[in-house]
């Protein structure tokens, strides 16, 4: 917890994070627990600083009195480099998306694997889990794959359009859950993946609103498959949807956003909000078209 706890002034560093739902969600979870908390975005685009500032900009966040701060694309693994401690999760991951700030020391955390265990658990507490084909092995996708084997996956494939970056991921994985199957693939042995798998992950940005689509051929994904994606912009991205058509069970990514924001929250402040309040605020702010 913060030593100045008299209020929290928290900060969102990253490209192009001027929308982010991050600042409003924090800032009405701590309207209901009594707390004075402002949250401001720091955006890179609209300051033209690059992401290697990052680590002046926590300095002159520390001297001008920030408790906090979330960071985002493109700073995650930039900001190591700067902290004065990295949670283990954080290290295994080779990301931090949370800096406290605790007597001038910079403590790195994240909340990215940490919140989809969360969605997990609370969006398909029964779903099997032990074979997964995953799309995505970039920042987010390395947060997700570690929470998928923390939750007892088996056997995990991922694919990349990025050979290098996919090889990279799975060698770093390997090392830190020595127990499980964990493979990198290519996409067009998806269809053939899908047969041998129990679910399927969404990493990768295709169904954002600036990415709209699919990110594989639908064609392949049966009734029994579980099917969860990361994008919560819209929460109902086309894979979501086409999945709750086929009847899957489908764990949209307003779950993992939700998730994020409450354990964020709480390493800042040392409460933990209600998270069903919480998505309800997200969803809320979603239907406005904020």
């Amino acid at each position: 917890m913060s030593t100045r706890a008299e209020s929290y002034l928290v900060g969102l560093i990253g490209d192009g994070v001027m929308p982010s739902l991050t600042p409003p969600m924090h800032e009405r979870a701590a309207e209901v627990h009594g707390l004075r908390y402002l949250y401001r975005p720091i955006d890179l685009t609209e300051l033209k600083l690059p992401a290697s500032d990052i680590g002046e900009l926590l300095i002159a966040g520390a001297k001008l009195g920030f408790n906090a701060f979330n960071v985002t694309h493109p700073c995650k693994q930039l900001v190591l480099d700067h902290l004065d401690d990295i949670s283990p999760t954080a290290k295994a991951i080779g990301a931090v998306n949370t800096v406290v700030i605790t007597d001038g020391k910079f403590h790195g955390h994240n909340t990215d694997a940490s919140g989809f265990s969360r969605a997990l658990d609370t969006g398909l507490p029964a779903a099997n889990k032990q074979r997964v084909l995953q799309l995505g092995a970039g920042g987010a996708g390395a947060a997700v794959a570690c929470a998928l084997l923390d939750s007892g996956t088996q056997e995990l494939h991922i694919v990349d359009l990025d050979e290098e970056r996919v090889n990279h991921r799975v060698q770093e994985l390997r090392k830190n859950f020595p127990k499980a199957s964990i493979h990198a693939a290519t996409p067009d042995q998806v269809p053939e993946l899908l047969a041998q798998v129990d679910g399927l992950l969404n990493a990768t940005p295709i169904g954002m609103h600036h990415h709209p689509g699919v990110p594989l051929d639908i064609a392949a994904l049966e009734a029994r498959h579980w099917v969860a994606d990361c994008i919560y912009r819209p929460v109902d991205t086309e894979l979501i949807v086409a999945a709750r058509n086929l009847g899957c069970q489908v764990l949209d990514g307003g779950h993992m956003a939700v998730g994020q924001a409450v354990d964020a929250f709480e390493i800042i402040t040392g409460i933990k909000p209600d998270a069903q309040q919480v998505r309800e605020h997200l969803l809320e702010l979603l239907e406005k078209g904020l």
